[in-house]
Formats: C-alpha cells, structure tokens, sequence
C-alpha cells in the first residue's frame, strides 16, 4: 500500500484513478529488396503526401485548442520538406530498399544524431522526425489506428509519447500523464501544460501497474500506487479544492487588472525556460517579467552556445507575438556554478562572484549571451535585464559590451535589433541610487529577494535565520518605495519580480506605491488578478 515514485512535474494538478500502461507495439521493419523502384518511390511520395495532409488538419485542430503551441505540427511539416532527411530516404529505395525499411533506418539515424547532442533545439528536433516517421509508416501500413484509447477514464503511464499520440488523446479521458522518459522541455510536456493535464515525467513505474489505483500529484511530482483509503479521501479533499478554485479564475483570462477605482497594473509572469511560456500564456500573462537564463546553463557539462540560446530566447518572444519578454542575463554565484566554469570556493558566495560579476569574469561568454539575445530580439519583444547591479559603471561596462556585440553581429550581416535595458534593484545600494540608475536605463526591476537579505543581514539559504527576513519590514518598504519614486521620475517603469509580488498582503500597498507591474509564477497571475480586481 501507498508505493510512493517521485518525478519531475511538468503540470500541477491532483488526479485519482485507475492506472492504463500503454506499451508501444514492437516494430518488425527488415531488410527487404523490391522490383519495382518507381513503384516504391511513388509509395513514399503519397506517403508523405498524406502525412502533409494530416499535419495541416492537426495543427488546425490544435490551434484552436491550445493556440501557439500547434507550431510543433509546423515543424514537423518542415521536417518532410528537408532535402537531406528526404533524400536519404529516396536514395535508400533506389538502393532497392522498401519504402518502410528507408523511413526507419533514416530516422534512426537523425534521431540517435540529434538526441545525443545536449541541446534543447536538436533534442525537440529528433523528437519531431521520429514523431512524422511514425506518422508515414502508419499510412503506409494503411492508416492502421494507432491512437491510443481507453473505455474509461484513466491514469496514462507509457514509457514515452510522442506529439502526435499526446494530441490525439480523448482529454475527457485522461486524468493525468506520467512517463518514464521525456523532460520539461519536451514536446509532451508542454503540449500536458497547455491542455492543464497533471503530467509527471521520469518515473520508473513497474511494469505489472495496469489496472492499479494511483493517485498523481502534480503539485508534489509524486505517483502514489495502491493508495490506502486514508490518502485516497485526502487527495479527493484536495482535488475538489482545487478544481473549484480553478474553474472560478479560469473566468478571469481576458479580464483587466484593474481595480473597483479604475487603477491599472500589468501582471507579468516569471519563467525558467521557454517551455514555461505555455503556461504563461494559459493564465493569461500580460508579458514575461523575468526569464531566468541560468536553466540553460545548469545540469550541463559545457557552456551552452549561440545557436542554442538563441533558438530559446527566440522561440519565447515568438510565442509571446507582441507582449514584453524581459529576459535576465546569467545570474548564478561561485556556490551554483557547474564544473566546467572552473570557479574557485568562496567563503561567503552570495558577496562574491555573482549576477553581472560573473559575467563581466567571463566576457566571452557574457558576449555569446548578449548576441544571441539580440539576434533574438529581431523576433519579438524582448528586453534585456542585469542582475546584480550596484554602481553606474557596471551600467556602462554591460551597455559597452552591448554595442560591441552589435558590431560584431552587423559585420557578419545577422539580422538584429537593440532592445530596452533594464536593471535589477536587489541591493541596497542600487535602491540608493536608483535615480542615477534610472537615467541610464529603461527599466527597473525590483528583485526582493536579495534585497531582502542584503538589506537585513540576513542569509536566505540559512533557516535559522527565517525569523530575520521581515518582508514587510519598514527598511524594505521603504527601498521599494523610494525605487519606484525616483524610476518614474526619470521615465522609467518599475515592476518587482520577487517572491513579495505574490504577497497577497502587499498588493494593496504597492498599488498605493504606484508600481507598474508584478511578475510572478504563472500559476498566481489569475489568483493576483481576481484580488486587484476586488481592491477600491
């Protein structure tokens, strides 16, 4: 009873029932010579034909479910207007090889290529030719059902989906998603995220779980078989909690943060990755107050290059069409670094080596960061946020190396734009000086977290010092307000990106203080809404 298995969330959420494993069929593809060549080729044309046809009704379909997510069946579209991909396919069946036999050993071969190198864009992108591979030997096979049903709505465990199979579930029929494989960038994930699936990926479910009752916690990325009767009526307590919370906010998306008086404030969301963008788009964000670059950099073995941020700086503006995506540049300390940054131990990390220190330490990677983020730029709303700020000259160093990026990218003829530049205020003496700083800038953004800590002396790794991080105390407030005074008297907006702007007992205060927007996690932005919208 109650075996516990722990994951990696991907979607918040409580779901309660029986348990579906889904075991993809064993493919029995040989090595065959045909006849007829021609004949094969035009099998493959019409194949792909086909596969061409049904993208485009899937994406339709999607996009009118979930919106800009459907882009994935774009691409995948694209994948069978790619010569290489192609052509290796034809020139396996000229060689006499079967139509079925040159799909999979091409997508083998891209899919074991594009999987092993640690980048997000080639991890997606192999996923996207093994998932219209599939679809192509489905219709060769006959247009053979290959959707995955139920008679009753389920808990789906499968080793791994594909787009397509997520897509083509019956929603009213799954309860929730858990694998063993995938990651929160993957495809799947975000495709659960977007349709409010609880999703659990990573878990080593056994095999003889068919059939069980389970209990899936999104909130806490746990799957918990064989429940007892105790945690089944917990879980049900809290499910019926939820849902009841969520069906009256799900109301709010398209409404105005405004208050009963007719004040304004925009709510931003606060993101780790582009993949959280779905989500941000889902609750309704106004804009991304702060994404929070060092995600791409943590759990690797090297620093991660251009191309890479630039595909992920570049796919979240683009989801964003027009709205504000406000990305910080690398903001990790000596005491997060991974091995290949070679940083020395530091006695105290948090007055070390951090925010824009680290950057300026390494000014080649600062400058992959800073190009990427421009190339990007062309594309979408963006605007560019430094972390760790507490003097005018490091302002100018950033904004240097800025333009020395921008020269570098017109030299060699890649599109860009200069976007705005903000500034984080989470030191005491950037809130000091923040009418200096906002005559430098376009922007600032209020991080209270270090400002809290810095501030109070007081160490926010540390629990014992919990009891020492006032949020409300007067020294803080008073920061906060003397940043948002002295930003909108030199023209510049002032927004708090820290965990006080979800502080449901503040808001009425920093409405009173004039401040232009709150960025928090997505899943509070509709929470936030519904009590600005209450407020005289």
């Amino acid at each position: 009873m109650n075996d516990i298995f722990k994951g990696t969330s991907v979607n918040g959420g409580i779901a309660i029932g029986k348990i579906f494993v889904f075991n993809t069929a064993k493919e029995n593809i040989k090595s065959k010579k045909v006849e007829d060549i021609d004949a094969e080729l035009k099998r493959f044309e019409d194949a792909k034909t086909r596969a061409m046809e049904q993208l485009d009704t899937v994406y339709e379909n999607v996009a009118k479910e979930i919106g800009s997510e459907a882009e994935i069946f774009n691409n995948q579209k694209m994948t069978l207007l790619d010569e290489e991909y192609i052509s290796s396919i034809t020139d396996l069946i000229s060689s006499r090889s079967s139509a079925e036999y040159a799909i999979v050993k091409t997508r083998n071969n891209y899919f074991n290529i594009f999987s092993a190198i640690d980048d997000a864009y080639f991890k997606k992108k192999a996923i996207d030719i093994e998932d219209v591979s599939n679809r192509m030997l489905s219709i060769l096979a006959g247009d053979k059902n290959t959707n995955i049903t139920f008679d009753e709505p389920v808990i789906l465990l499968a080793d791994k989906l594909t787009p397509s199979q997520t897509m083509l579930l019956d929603k009213s029929k799954v309860l929730a998603l858990v694998t063993k494989k995938g990651s929160i960038i993957s495809h799947t994930a975000i495709l659960a995220r977007s349709l409010s699936i609880p999703a659990v990926l990573g878990i080593n479910f056994p095999e003889d779980s068919n059939g069980k009752m389970a209990i899936v916690d999104g909130f806490n990325s746990t799957m918990t078989i064989n429940p007892d009767e105790m945690l089944i009526k917990k879980a049900k307590d809290f499910k019926s909690k939820v849902d009841e919370q969520n069906a009256h906010l799900i109301e709010l998306r398209g409404k105005k943060n405004l208050t009963l008086s007719g004040k304004s404030i925009e709510i931003y969301a606060n993101i780790k990755d582009s993949s959280d963008v779905s989500s941000a788009i889902y609750n309704d964000a106004g804009g991304i107050g702060l994404f929070r670059t060092e995600f791409l950099f943590l759990g690797k073995d090297r620093f991660p290059g251009e191309e890479e941020q630039f595909n992920a700086y570049k796919e979240a503006a683009e989801n964003m069409h027009t709205k504000i995506v406000v990305i910080r540049t690398l903001d990790i300390g000596a005491d997060k670094t991974e091995k290949y940054f070679h940083s020395v131990k530091e006695e105290n990390p948090a007055l070390g080596i951090r925010g824009i220190r680290m950057s300026f330490k390494y000014p080649e990677i600062f400058n992959t960061q800073l190009r990427a983020l421009l190339r990007a730029s062309y594309f979408g709303n963006i605007a560019i946020l430094f972390p760790m700020i507490s003097s005018i000259s490091e302002i100018s160093r950033a904004k240097k190396m800025i333009r020395n990026a921008a020269n570098e990218l017109i030299e060699e003829n890649f599109p860009f734009r200069i976007p705005e530049i903000g500034v984080m205020i989470e030191t005491p003496a950037a809130a000091l000086i923040s009418d200096a700083i906002a005559q430098e800038v376009d922007f600032l953004s209020i991080g209270t977290n270090d400002l809290i800590q810095y501030t109070l002396a007081a160490d926010r790794q540390n629990e014992e010092m919990m009891p020492y991080l006032n949020a409300h105390s007067p020294a803080i407030l008073k920061l906060i307000k003397m940043t948002i005074d002295n930003g909108h008297l030199n023209g510049c907006r002032v927004g708090i990106c820290g965990e006080m702007a979800a502080d449901s007992s503040l808001t009425q205060t920093f409405m009173e203080m004039g401040v232009d927007e709150l960025s928090v996690e997505p899943y509070k932005i509709l929470k936030l809404r519904e009590q600005i919208r209450n407020m005289p």
